[in-house]
């Protein structure tokens, strides 16, 4: 059904298919588990405490719950955390990591979140700051300065633009060219 939606509007569907997997490790990072009843979340694998993050299989209680499901850790009378069993099962940090999640009793079904959105849903800007925020490293594109200075002037655009290339070294000029690794002469053409 996708395939002829697709198909439809014009869109090769096996280019967007390979773009959706390319892109799967941003969604995994953005999706998280709302707690319902519990019964379909794994305890460890599965982005469902509060902050968005997982139960490592590899730590040293894994062994003893890898096949039991969130419900597993929840009290028989409501739906409250069994801390006991909790912390007996779990180190200090995992335990408290757990019993700080919360549980709200109108949630009834367990259902994927996008975490980044209050309400959520998923939404491409969202999606962007997430990317920018958490999972790529943009580090090396920072540059100190107040940039927001240059964009307020009452200038032109393309002089806007200009100032901001010169601030940030990057004019197209023969010695960036030297600098990306093209073998260019660097002297003036007009008086060499």
């Amino acid at each position: 059904m996708i395939k002829s939606v697709l198909q439809t509007i014009g869109h090769n569907p096996s280019y967007v298919w390979r773009s959706i997997l390319r892109a799967r490790f941003i969604v995994r990072g953005g999706a998280r588990w709302s707690i319902g009843s519990g019964t379909t979340i794994p305890i460890l694998d599965a982005p469902w405490l509060s902050n968005g993050e997982s139960i490592d299989c590899n730590i040293a209680e894994g062994y003893h719950v890898r096949d039991f499901k969130d419900h597993n850790l929840m009290s028989g009378y409501g739906k409250v955390w069994n801390a006991p069993l909790t912390r007996q099962v779990f180190s200090n940090d995992i335990a408290e990591a757990i019993l700080n999640t919360p549980l709200f009793e109108q949630v009834q079904n367990d259902r994927l979140i996008w975490k980044v959105e209050r309400n959520g849903c998923y939404t491409v800007r969202s999606t962007y700051r997430l990317c920018v925020e958490e999972l790529v490293d943009v580090s090396h594109l920072h540059h100190p300065g107040n940039w927001r200075d240059i964009w307020r002037l009452k200038i032109p655009p393309e002089v806007k633009h200009l100032v901001w290339r010169m601030c940030r070294g990057c004019l197209p000029a023969r010695v960036r060219l030297q600098d990306n690794g093209v073998s260019y002469p660097t002297n003036c053409t007009i008086c060499n």
